[in-house]
């Protein structure tokens, strides 16, 4: 039986017409500040966006997407698909050709060698890769020449663009990582700092959670681009500080993810000295439920598999957690028309969004009170509710941000009113976006019972954001605490879900399959969503060629980007 995905025939070459520019670097230093400051500049060592998008400045895929979430060919000539021959037909391998004559920012060629080793890298034994589910599937690259890349699937694959497409799965250069496979990848200090790319700019300086100093790259395969001869990436601060330095005292040229109520970013932009971009795509703040005991007598496995939650393991009280939130209001005092209110963690493109889940939208105080008494907790003198000596009581944490402390309050109460004692923590976001394993305050680490945060994934189909959720996933101190699935949830049958979707080609099927996993993780309560958030990003206005893409990285066409004088 032949699977033929409606996305192969779609994802067709779309020709790129960028603004009119000068001569490489002739329009000097572009100031850009993001306020989660990025702590590497391997994509592959992070789940971070801040760090991905850093990245993305420097190391390209073969292919991304643009603003609109069409496939376009980037080191890659055009987009394999079946109908010009590039997927097989029974799409068990997609063929790959480089564009001719591409460099390093070193000056040396990159071959088919690069991207082969991109995979080895990433699916080393002893490693950890936050990006491991782009690879599912991959059982070979074969390389026959300098210019093919022959990716072969142990499945037959209806849609084959998860390895080395978009900012989240780019190419390295085999040479400089060689040295830094499997459990030695978080050690090669000089190559995660320093990665030699093939983007327009190359890195001069890069200080930990701080600031990056960037300079056109000499061997950028089009020699009129970029028009800046350097970049000043800043890290650090907030985002109000952010939003003032490009809204109101021009300091810096684009500012990202501003997090701003509403009313906060309106006073910026009425300085006249910028503009708002913003535009929906799959980025959901939520709150993840931690299965695992994250208590610190139980070292170094704490937040293992090992140790299941003590209470938060009881179906009952993750939906009395839910249940005791107004979504609605939260999207009121932090997003206003930048935010909806959602149930789904998949939430976009509208072909993949369930209705199953829409009774979260309505806040239930007293049914959550009820369902934890049915579940036999029980409050207190104090009135924290417990159960066989297990007491009601988590720690909720997050990023340090103004919108996310104020969340932190209102659920704090929300929860305290149903008899869950909450005590709150934030940490500062170079840090909790960082993948530094050593860190006890990572993300991925989740040593929290709750954690508040938002994603997204890159493209429109979300074949591989959905595996974030496999088994496998699941971050521990074997992957150096990578991996996806931060929740450490593990189901045979959603495993299963996955891995139906990987053979399915009708696009209706996947998206009933993507459905059905999005509802499981909400049905089940491991994930409890609060907002659809539009990225929200401010530019100065004397810098052109901007166009904000929710599909890819944000700096996706940096090489574009120019100054009006």
């Amino acid at each position: 039986m032949k699977l033929r995905h409606a996305l192969l025939g779609a994802a067709a070459t779309l020709a790129f017409a960028p603004a009119a520019m000068a001569e490489r670097g002739s329009d000097g230093q572009v100031n850009i500040i993001y306020w989660q400051a990025p702590s590497t500049m391997n994509p592959y060592l992070s789940g971070g966006t801040k760090d991905l998008e850093a990245a993305s400045l420097v190391l390209e895929p073969l292919a991304r997407y643009d603003q609109d979430g069409n496939m376009v060919p980037w080191l890659a000539e055009t987009i394999p698909t079946v109908e010009n021959g590039g997927v097989t037909e029974d799409l068990t391998s997609i063929t790959w050709k480089l564009k001719p004559g591409l460099k390093w920012a070193d000056g040396s060629p990159v071959t088919s060698a690069d991207v082969k080793f991109s995979w080895e890298y990433c699916t080393a034994e002893g490693g950890g890769c936050a990006q491991s589910e782009k690879y599912n599937d991959v059982v070979d690259v074969e390389t026959p020449d300098e210019l093919t890349v022959i990716v072969r699937f142990g499945v037959a694959k209806p849609f084959p663009y998860g390895p080395f497409v978009g900012a989240q799965a780019p190419v390295i250069q085999a040479a400089q990582f060689a040295e830094c496979l499997g459990a030695k990848a978080p050690e090669c200090t000089d190559a995660n700092f320093k990665p030699q790319g093939t983007g327009p700019f190359t890195v001069v300086d890069f200080r930990p959670n701080d600031v990056i100093q960037l300079e056109a790259n000499p061997n950028y395969r089009d020699p009129e681009k970029p028009a800046f001869a350097s970049v000043l990436f800043k890290g650090g601060g907030d985002a109000t500080a952010a939003g003032r330095s490009v809204l109101e005292t021009s300091e810096f040229d684009y500012a990202w993810n501003l997090q701003l109520a509403p009313d906060v970013l309106a006073n910026m932009v009425s300085a006249g000295n910028g503009k708002i971009v913003s535009g929906f795509g799959t980025l959901v703040e939520r709150i993840l439920i931690n299965m695992t005991d994250p208590s610190p007598e139980l070292g170094d496995r704490r937040s293992t598999v090992d140790t299941p939650h003590p209470f938060l393991t009881d179906m009952a009280v993750r939906q009395a957690l839910s249940m005791a939130i107004d979504r609605e209001l939260l999207v009121e005092i932090g997003y206003g028309d930048a935010g909806r209110p959602t149930c789904n963690v998949l939430p976009a493109p509208e072909i993949y969004k369930s209705t199953a889940n829409d009774g979260c939208l309505v806040q239930d105080i007293e049914r959550a009170k009820a369902l934890l008494d049915e579940a036999g907790w029980v409050p207190g003198p104090d009135g924290v509710r417990a159960k066989d000596g297990v007491r009601l009581s988590l720690l909720y944490q997050t990023s340090t941000n103004a919108v996310r402390q104020d969340f932190q309050a209102l659920i704090k109460q929300w929860w305290e009113e149903i008899g869950v004692e909450t005590e709150l923590r934030n940490i500062d976001a170079s840090v909790f976006f960082g993948g530094d394993p050593g860190s006890p305050d990572t993300f991925q680490k989740f040593y929290a019972d709750v954690e508040m945060y938002a994603n997204n994934f890159d493209g429109t189909d979300p074949e591989s954001y959905m595996a974030n959720w496999l088994c496998k996933e699941i971050p521990s101190p074997e992957t150096q605490w990578q991996g996806n699935n931060i929740n450490r949830y593990c189901s045979e049958a959603y495993d299963a879900l996955v891995a139906e979707m990987a053979v399915t080609g009708a696009l209706e099927e996947r998206a009933e399959l993507a459905k059905a996993m999005n509802d499981m993780l909400m049905q089940e309560y491991v994930i409890l969503p609060l907002v659809d958030r539009g990225r929200v990003s401010a530019h100065s206005n004397t810098l052109g060629g901007v166009v904000l893409n929710t599909w890819d990285s944000e700096l996706w066409n940096v090489a574009d980007w120019y100054r009006i004088e």
